[in-house]
């Protein structure tokens, strides 16, 4: 084989894994557009040339998740009755896919390459159900209001997780008149919620945040969800609403340089609160070095009339199938995982 053979195979293998990923996630109808991308992308269009010969790691750089997003972006904007019969309800076998898909990849093109320049970004909601155990494992230690800092927030919809309504089990959390719903299936203990959650500041960052004042990128984080999966839609509208009546503040701006300017600025009285969600594995290794040197050195500064917290959810090794709510809480800079948890937030796993 050629090395240009070899690469297309490599990306082919790519689309397959991915696959079997929103398979497992809950989504078939994403993990047969994979399957039938992969079997029907060639060089006689643009998008495929690109797609084919992507220069770099196509898995890190999320290129199948791009050009399914590309495409549902198309769909969510378009009335072409060719294009909507590929999306749900229709329910369309992978062979009668594969046979109609390279048609759309000719017919959109241009459009389906631009896609590819952008990453995809969901701020699934569903992980502030991950996350607020934690915030009330914080504010129930230490007794003080909580100062949020998010990276990687997107939109910053998880800015606005006090929001939202969550029920654990048995155990409600939140106003019940909130049009943001959250129930996660509970494994094992639900996660105790006491503690009064007071928030007083909320900042996030994202080297590139959605303005969801800009259709066209409100359009694109619709997009990024799976599209046989209503829910994760529903909850993404209604997480929307309330941001645009009270839009959340993300700076354009390095994950490193944001904590930075936001320890500088601490307020006193209150828990200086880091966390981010799936979001950890993407920062380049001297930012992640960067952030964690910052964090730590302002937590050897804390006091009980000032603490500092570092909440998040990630993966603990990259083979990991599921995600941990991990809490590091200064004075004393203990880490504590909390809980494990679907990446999504459809399950969480209380452990402390």
């Amino acid at each position: 084989m050629t090395p240009q053979a070899i690469r297309a195979q490599q990306i082919r293998n790519h689309f397959v894994r991915q696959a079997q990923g929103c398979d497992a996630l809950g989504s078939p109808f994403t993990a047969t557009l994979c399957r039938a991308f992969a079997a029907t992308l060639d060089l006689t269009t643009r998008t495929g040339t690109a797609v084919l010969s992507w220069p770099t790691d196509a898995a890190a750089d999320a290129l199948s998740l791009r050009l399914c997003g590309a495409l549902h972006a198309l769909m969510l904007s378009e009335t072409e009755d060719a294009l909507a019969r590929l999306y749900p309800p229709h329910r369309l076998e992978e062979a009668e896919m594969i046979t109609r898909l390279p048609a759309i990849v000719e017919r959109f093109d241009e459009r389906l390459l631009a896609g590819l320049d952008h990453a995809p970004q969901t701020n699934e909601v569903a992980r502030s159900a991950m996350l607020l155990p934690g915030f009330t494992a914080i504010a129930r230690e230490t007794g003080l209001p909580i100062d949020l800092h998010e990276i990687g927030a997107s939109a910053g919809l998880n800015l606005l997780f006090d929001r939202f309504c969550y029920r654990y089990a048995d155990t409600a959390w939140g106003e019940d008149s909130a049009t943001v719903r959250l129930a996660p299936e509970v494994r094992g203990l639900a996660p105790p919620l006491d503690g009064e959650i007071r928030i007083v500041g909320r900042q996030g960052c994202d080297i590139a945040p959605i303005d969801i004042a800009d259709p066209a990128a409100r359009l694109r984080l619709r997009s990024y969800i799976w599209a046989d999966q209503a829910q994760r839609l529903a909850r993404l509208d209604a997480a929307l609403a309330i941001a645009d009546a009270s839009p959340p503040r993300v700076a354009r701006q390095d994950a490193a340089l944001f904590l930075e300017k936001g320890v500088a600025g601490a307020r006193s009285s209150s828990v200086f609160a880091l966390y981010h969600s799936i979001m950890w594995q993407y920062l380049p290794g001297a930012t992640k070095t960067a952030v964690e040197k910052i964090i730590e050195a302002f937590g050897r500064t804390a006091t009980p009339q000032r603490p500092v917290a570092w909440l998040r959810m990630e993966p603990l090794t990259v083979s990991d199938p599921f995600a941990t709510l991990s809490m590091t809480l200064w004075p004393g800079g203990r880490t504590r995982h909390l809980a494990r948890c679907d990446y999504h937030g459809r399950w969480i796993e209380w452990l402390a």
